[in-house]
C-alpha cells in the first residue's frame, strides 16, 4: 500500500513559471494559492491538472517499486496543515487501517517524514509496518549499495535517521538493564541503544575518513598526470547510467529503476582533440532528497566537487523539466558546486513526439540535445566537452624530429592530431595539434622556425 498525504509546495522556479502564465487567465484570489503545506485546489468546475502532484505520486510510486514493493492501494489527502499526533488526522487514519484490512497490506507508505511521535502514534493503530519517504530512499540505498564504502555510507545515513527515534518505542525502552555492575541508577534501554549507535557511528565516521584519504591518495596520482575529469549529474533516472555507456563502451548497470547506480564509476573517455579525460558517473539526486544522504555521501560525490566540468543530464520528455533542473541545481549548491562549468544534456529525446523541434546537437546557451540509447548528438556533445575544458589546453605545434626517434612519432600519432606532415632526408617535418601535456614532452624537437604557436579552440 503506498499513502501520498500532505504534499510540499513547488520549488520557486516553478511556482514563478506558473504564475507568470497563469497571471492572464485567472486572478490571485487566496484560493488560487499553496498554503504552508498543502496543495489547495482552485473552486472550479474543471480543476487544472496539477502535473507538480501526479508527477510527485508517480515518481513516490515508482520509489516504491525499486524497493521491491507491489502497490495494492493509494491514498491521497489534502488537508490544510498536518496532524501534529499522526499527520493524517483520525478519519483518515481510521480509512488507512479499514484499507489495510481490506487489501492484506503488510506495509504502509507515507510521501512524507514523520516525526518520531508521528511514527509511534500511527505504529500503534496499524496492524503492520509503517515507513516514511527518508526511511524508503534509504532502504533503496541499502540494496544497491555494491562497495564497502557505499554500504559504510548507507549505514550512516541510517543510523543518523535512527537515532532521535529511539525514544518511546515501548515500555522496555525505560527499564534498567540486570546483573552485576548494574545497581544503583542503571542504565535504561533506551541509553544502551543509543550508546551503542553513537558508538557505531563513530566507528563509521573513522573508516569513511580512511575512504576518504585513500580517494585522496589515489586522485593524487590522477592529479601528476593532467587528466580532466568530467561529472555526470542529475536526477535520478535521467538516463545518466546510459549516457556513461554510450560514451566510454562501459557496461554500468543501466536501469529504469531509480538510485540504480550508487557507487560512483569512473572510465578513460578519449575525445575528438584525442585529449583523454574521466568521465565519473554519480548518484541521482530526486525532489527532497534527505539531507543525511547528501551529508553521508560526501565521499562519493567528491568526485563531483574536483570535477572540472558537469555535464547535467535532464529528461528532455519529462513533464517536470525545469522543476527536476532545480531540485538538482538546489543540492549542487548545498554542495557547494553550482558555479563550476556547466553544459545541460537533454537526454532522452528520441522520447519527444514528431515536430517538437527539438533536434540532435547543440541548442545553444551551452545546451546540447542527444539520445543515448539511439546515439544521435553525441559527437556533437564530445566537441562541446572538448570546448568548454579549461585545463590542459590544446596547442599547434611544428616539429622537427629524426625519423629515428619512431617512438616519439608514434606517441604523438597516438596522442595529437597531425595536420601536416613533410619529410626532408632523415628528418620529419610536422604540425600536431594536441593538448600541453604531450606536446611539452617533446618542445626540444620543436622547429623554432616554424610557424608561431597558436592557442586552438574547438
Amino acid at each position: 500500500m503506498e499513502f501520498t498525504s500532505d504534499r510540499f509546495r513547488p520549488s520557486s522556479v516553478a511556482q514563478q513559471a506558473r504564475a507568470a502564465a497563469a497571471i492572464s487567465e485567472r486572478d490571485t484570489s487566496p484560493a488560487n494559492h499553496f498554503d504552508e503545506l498543502h496543495e489547495i485546489p482552485p473552486p472550479a468546475a474543471e480543476p487544472p491538472v496539477d502535473l507538480d502532484f501526479d508527477a510527485s505520486l508517480a515518481e513516490f510510486q515508482e520509489l516504491a517499486r525499486s524497493a521491491g514493493a507491489t502497490i495494492a492501494a493509494v491514498l491521497i489527502q489534502r488537508r490544510g496543515r498536518p496532524d501534529p499526533a499522526t499527520l493524517v488526522g483520525g478519519g483518515k487514519l481510521e480509512e488507512i487501517i479499514a484499507t489495510v484490512a481490506s487489501t492484506g497490506a503488510s506495509l504502509v507508505l507515507f510521501d512524507h517524514d514523520l516525526t518520531p511521535s508521528q511514527a509511534r502514534n500511527v505504529e500503534a493503530r496499524l496492524p503492520c509496518t509503517v515507513i516514511d519517504r527518508t526511511q524508503l530512499i534509504l532502504d533503496i540505498f541499502a540494496r544497491h549499495a555494491r562497495t564497502r564504502e557505499g554500504q559504510l555510507q548507507v549505514e550512516l545515513a541510517q543510523l543518523e535517521y535512527q537515532l532521535p527515534r529511539l525514544a518511546g518505542r515501548g515500555k522496555t525502552m525505560s527499564q534498567t538493564g540486570g546483573g552485576i555492575g548494574t545497581r544503583g541508577p542503571g542504565e535504561t534501554q533506551l541509553e544502551t541503544d543509543r550508546r551503542k549507535i553513537n558508538s557505531r557511528l563513530d566507528r563509521i565516521k573513522q573508516q569513511l575518513e580512511a575512504v576518504r584519504r585513500i580517494r585522496r591518495q589515489q586522485r593524487g596520482r590522477r592529479e601528476a598526470v593532467p587528466v580532466p575529469t568530467v561529472a555526470l549529474v542529475g536526477y535520478t533516472n535521467a538516463g545518466k547510467s546510459t549516457l556513461f555507456n554510450s560514451l566510454t563502451g562501459g557496461e554500468v548497470l543501466a536501469s529504469e529503476r531509480m538510485f540504480a547506480t550508487l557507487d560512483p564509476k569512473l572510465r578513460q573517455l578519449t575525445l575528438p582533440s584525442r585529449r583523454k579525460v574521466l568521465l565519473s558517473d554519480t548518484v541521482g539526486f530526486i525532489r527532497n532528497l534527505p539531507h543525511a544522504l547528501v551529508t553521508s555521501f560526501r565521499a562519493t560525490l567528491e568526485e563531483v566537487e574536483r570535477a572540472e566540468l558537469l555535464l547535467h543530464v535532464r529528461d528532455a520528455a519529462s513533464p517536470t523539466l525545469e522543476e527536476q533542473r532545480a531540485q538538482v541545481e538546489a543540492v549542487l549548491t548545498e554542495l557547494g558546486v553550482i558555479d563550476k562549468p556547466t553544459l545541460q544534456v537533454l537526454n532522452k529525446i528520441d522520447l519527444l513526439p514528431a515536430g517538437s523541434g527539438t533536434q540532435p546537437g547543440s541548442q545553444g546557451n551551452a545546451t546540447i540535445a542527444v539520445s543515448a540509447l539511439t546515439g544521435d548528438g553525441l559527437e556533437d556533445l564530445l566537441h562541446a566537452i572538448d570546448a568548454a575544458l579549461t585545463a590542459d589546453p590544446l596547442e599547434s605545434v611544428e616539429f622537427r624530429i629524426p625519423q629515428a626517434e619512431g617512438r616519439i612519432l608514434a606517441a604523438l600519432e597516438r596522442g595529437a592530431t597531425i595536420t601536416g606532415q613533410r619529410f626532408e632526408g632523415n628528418v620529419v617535418y610536422l604540425n600536431a595539434v594536441g593538448p600541453c601535456s604531450l606536446l611539452d614532452r617533446y618542445r626540444r624537437y620543436q622547429h623554432r622556425q616554424g610557424k608561431s604557436l597558436e592557442a586552438v579552440h574547438n
